[in-house]
């Protein structure tokens, strides 16, 4: 997971920071309007679960993996022989990354990366959809990054939800971090957005309580990847 566009929100004493240094929570995504949302932070430093391999099994080397967080998607990746690069704005994030044994850059998906326009398969998961507070502007980069028939793979919100904010990241103990923009976006939203942007969804599923859906170009997406 990663957040915005202009630098990191975790300073090495920030909640989402030290969670990442021990690789657990508990650690909170608290939202403006006072809600709260437990990060699964547990889950990025295990091994992939059922749903992860179901996006796993659509990549399509080379893939980039932005907001990698410590790495299990692409670290996976490259053990299978698929080339996956991992980038995301929190140092402890790119460093387990590689520490784990995965390539990773401590950048933001807005900052100039390696083969732009080259990457088959582009991956926001664990709600990275949320980047920079402005879905539309993060799909776009996005598509800026695949090659003219790459895809991109993305998790939304299991509800029906379309909301912009500010949100900080929160410990146990009501210890915040620096506020940043975020955003939450749901399978219909992302459709209409996708629409907008001469984008079709060409693949979705559910596993559990996890939502993905497949975009690319309306002028090359043939079907599901």
């Amino acid at each position: 997971m990663t957040t915005d566009e202009d630098g990191s929100p975790c300073t090495e004493e920030d909640p989402f920071a030290l969670a990442l240094q021990v690789g657990h929570g508990p650690v909170y995504l608290r939202l403006a309007n006072g809600g709260r949302i437990r990060m699964p932070v547990h889950r990025w430093y295990a091994h992939p679960n059922v749903a992860d391999e179901s996006v796993l099994n659509r990549c399509v080397g080379p893939v980039l993996d932005v907001g990698c967080g410590p790495g299990r998607l692409c670290r996976t990746l490259l053990r299978r022989g698929v080339f996956a690069l991992g980038v995301d704005v929190a140092p402890r994030a790119a460093a387990h990354t590689i520490a784990l044994g995965g390539i990773a850059l401590c950048r933001s998906v807005f900052d100039r990366l390696p083969a732009e326009g080259g990457w088959r398969t582009v991956l926001l998961i664990d709600g990275n959809i949320g980047i920079g507070g402005d879905p539309r502007a993060l799909l776009g980069r996005c598509f800026q990054l695949t090659a003219p028939a790459g895809l991109l793979l993305v998790e939304v919100d299991p509800d029906d939800v379309e909301e912009r904010c500010t949100a900080r990241f929160e410990d146990i103990h009501g210890h915040e971090g620096r506020p940043f923009p975020w955003a939450r976006l749901g399978a219909p939203a992302l459709h209409r957005i996708a629409e907008d942007l001469a984008l079709s969804v060409t693949d979705q599923w559910i596993y559990g309580h996890r939502r993905f859906l497949v975009l690319g170009r309306q002028d090359t997406a043939s079907g599901p990847c």
